[in-house]
């Protein structure tokens, strides 16, 4: 089963919380025992599990990326002024993979699955949600 989340981001660098819209279409495939695969459609965005009690956490995470990979410096800047946004997608990732177990994902407690804006605010983003059968 395949379906795409459509998202849109309101800040230039931001984690965005997507975990209840997968759990939701996990459910949906019906599948007990399999994986799920989280993908960002975009140079410029990525996926990441991280956990979600507290801010600061995404904060900390989105100051980092910051710190190492500051923007205006880059040579794809000269094209349209946001290298920083690819290097950032590039470093964090395009995806990820969870297990599915007994037809629930295999998060931990304070695991959660973020999209990553990084050449925001943008109106659309597409995230592709594959869950299949192991």
């Amino acid at each position: 089963m395949q379906e795409i989340i459509k998202i849109s981001t309101d800040k230039p660098n931001a984690l965005f919380d997507i975990t209840h819209q997968v759990e939701a279409i996990v459910f949906e495939s019906g599948i007990k025992t399999g994986i799920v695969n989280v993908y960002a459609q975009g140079a410029t965005a990525a996926i990441m599990i991280q956990e979600n009690w507290d801010d600061s956490v995404q904060t900390d995470m989105m100051n980092l990326l910051t710190k190492l990979i500051p923007n205006g410096v880059w040579l794809h800047d000269t094209q349209d002024g946001n290298g920083d946004a690819h290097l950032k997608a590039g470093i964090v990732g395009p995806g990820e993979t969870i297990p599915v177990i007994n037809g629930k994902m295999g998060l931990s407690t304070w695991q959660n699955i973020f999209f990553c804006e990084f050449d925001g605010p943008r109106q659309k983003r597409n995230i592709v949600v594959t869950v299949t059968n192991c």
